[in-house]
C-alpha cells in the first residue's frame, strides 16, 4: 500500500534540473549534493541552514564521493577529481573512459565507495539508450579496474551493512542485481537478479541501506521511493509530490532523516508548472536508520 508520511522541503532554489547523489558528512554535519546538467554542488548544514552553490566547469557532473583526508572525489564527466571545499583546490585524480578512444558518448554517473574505502563507480550513455557503458572499482592509487560492461545507466550502487553484499543498478535496463564482494580483492561473484522491471518498464535510480539491510531505492518517473527487505521483498513505499526523485541518503547526527534529491529534467512547462517541487530536496524523519558513509581511501604518499 502505498504510504504518504510527513514530507519536507529542505532546499529549493528553483529546482535542480538532475539533483544527485547526496552525501553526509560526519565530521561536519553537512549535506552535500549535485546538479549533475547545472554543473554544480550544493552543501548545506541543517543546524544552522547555511548553504552554498559551487560550480563547475564541466558538461556533467556525475558523482561523489568522501574521502579520509576531509577532500571530496568528484566525477566531472569521464574523469575523477579531488576537491577540497576548504581550499577551492581542485585536481585530476584518474581518468575512467575516453569518448576520443571509445567512440562512445559516455559520462560518469553513480558511484559509491565500500567498507575497504575503494571506489565502485558506473558509467552510462548519454543517448540513454546503447549500452555503451561500464562498471568500474577505483583504488586508492588510482588504478581502473572494469568490472563489467554492457551497461546503458549505472545507478543504485548500495552495500549491505557488513560490506559483503553490492548492489547494483541499470536504470534503463529496468533491472537491479546484486553481487558477492570478497573483502581482501574486491573481486566480486553470484551476480544475480534484485528486481527486474523490464515488464512494467520502472526505472530505479539512485539507492542507500539503512542498519537493517533493508534497501531503499528512489524510482525515476515513478514519483516514489521503496524499501526493499534483506531478502529483496517490498514492504514499504512511500508516494513523493514529484515524478522523479533521483537518489537518496541517510544523515542529520542519529542518521534519521532520509534526504531525497529529485529533478525536473523531462517535465514539460505544464508539468513543472502542476510540479511546484521539481527539483527540490526532500526529507523525511523517523523512517528509518542509516550508516555513515565510507570515505575513499586515496594514496597520497
Amino acid at each position: 500500500m502505498t504510504h504518504l508520511p510527513e514530507i519536507t522541503v529542505v532546499h529549493h532554489d528553483g529546482g535542480d534540473r538532475l539533483g544527485e547523489t547526496p552525501l553526509w558528512c560526519d565530521q561536519t554535519q553537512d549535506l552535500t549534493w549535485l546538479d549533475i546538467e547545472q554543473p554544480r554542488l550544493h552543501r548545506l548544514h541543517p543546524a544552522t541552514g547555511a548553504h552554498s552553490v559551487t560550480p563547475f566547469d564541466c558538461d556533467w557532473l556525475g558523482s561523489q564521493a568522501l574521502c579520509t583526508d576531509g577532500t571530496q572525489l568528484i566525477a566531472k564527466d569521464l574523469t575523477l577529481h579531488t576537491y577540497d571545499a576548504r581550499t577551492g583546490a581542485s585536481s585530476p585524480f584518474v581518468a575512467v573512459e575516453d569518448n576520443a578512444a571509445t567512440g562512445f558518448d559516455n559520462r560518469l554517473n553513480d558511484g559509491r565507495v565500500d567498507q575497504w574505502g575503494r571506489l565502485w563507480i558506473g558509467t552510462m550513455d548519454n543517448q540513454l539508450h546503447r549500452p555503451n557503458g561500464a562498471f568500474y572499482r577505483v583504488d586508492g592509487d588510482a588504478s581502473v579496474t572494469r568490472i563489467g560492461s554492457d551497461v546503458i545507466v549505472a545507478n543504485g550502487i548500495a552495500f549491505s551493512p557488513d560490506g559483503r553484499r553490492m548492489h547494483f543498478t541499470d536504470t534503463r535496463r529496468h533491472q537491479s542485481w546484486v553481487y558477492d564482494i570478497d573483502p581482501a580483492d574486491g573481486e566480486i561473484t553470484s551476480r544475480r537478479i534484485w528486481a527486474d522491471y523490464s515488464a512494467t518498464g520502472d526505472r530505479p535510480d539512485g539507492a542507500a541501506m539503512d542498519v537493517d539491510g533493508c534497501l531503499w531505492a528512489a524510482f525515476f518517473g515513478g514519483g516514489k521511493i521503496v524499501r526493499y527487505t534483506p531478502d529483496g521483498r517490498i514492504d514499504r513505499e512511500i508516494a513523493l509530490p514529484v515524478t522523479n526523485p533521483t537518489c537518496l541518503c541517510f544523515g542529520g547526527p542519529d542518521y534519521r532523516t532520509l534526504y531525497i534529491t529529485t529533478a525536473f529534467k523531462f517535465l514539460s512547462p505544464a508539468q513543472r508548472a502542476a510540479e511546484p517541487l521539481a527539483g527540490a530536496l526532500l526529507a523525511i524523519d523517523g523512517i528509518g536508520q542509516g550508516l555513515p558513509e565510507h570515505r575513499f581511501k586515496r594514496d597520497i604518499s
